[in-house]
């Protein structure tokens, strides 16, 4: 891991060798930024969408959070949100989990988190909403990696719920909403192939918020 003085070591190392490449690299990115992808994910360290989708600056607009959760109440991810959709003009909205997600665990265990528990709360009701799925696998182990994958699902439930997205998808014939995972045993990236289109047919019986 890098000293507080290394990071701007490697900082001027990487700016060298991106105008080695490409001399007018950083005057093209001041530019503006126009990605085709909305990222939100864990806060983790160890899962950073630009790498594990081999990206570069421009090319992802990224929100992180831990569990990677979408909350109505959330400001912060709300903004981001209707930004990427609604100025960005994204086309793809990927929430990404990942195995061994700390949060989740968090919340699969009896514990008082103090300032954490209402957080995780959004978490513990993904297990309640399909309790006697992951109640009937017995490995602890297995049951955790289907709540990381339900807790993905239902956050991408949740961001199609929003009105930014319903209605530039009526518009645009986009963005669509994917739910993937990453491995960070294998390093491989999941796609749980969440079926968009039903997703939205099903939710917008009661959250319809179209214009």
């Amino acid at each position: 891991m890098p000293t507080y003085e290394q990071v701007f070591e490697n900082n001027q190392t990487w700016l060298n060798e991106k105008k080695r490449t490409n001399k007018d690299f950083f005057e093209e990115l001041a530019k503006g930024q126009s990605p085709d992808y909305l990222y939100i994910g864990c806060s983790d360290s160890r899962v950073t969408a630009e790498d594990l989708m081999g990206a570069g600056p421009g090319e992802i607009f990224v929100h992180r959070n831990i569990a990677n959760l979408v909350n109505a109440t959330d400001l912060n991810v709300m903004s981001v949100i209707n930004y990427a959709v609604r100025h960005l003009g994204v086309k793809h909205v990927i929430v990404c989990g990942h195995y061994g997600c700390g949060g989740v665990k968090a919340a699969m265990q009896p514990v008082d988190m103090g300032i954490l528990n209402p957080w995780l709360r959004n978490i513990r009701d993904v297990y309640r909403l399909h309790k006697d799925e992951l109640n009937a696998i017995s490995d602890e182990g297995k049951r955790y990696d289907r709540l990381v994958e339900l807790n993905v699902q239902e956050q991408c439930i949740n961001v199609i719920k929003l009105a930014s997205v319903q209605q530039e998808y009526s518009k645009k014939g986009f963005p669509t909403v994917h739910g993937w995972v990453f491995d960070i045993k294998t390093g491989r990236l999941i796609d749980l192939k969440l079926d968009f289109n039903k997703l939205l047919k099903d939710i917008q019986e009661i959250y319809y918020l179209g214009e």
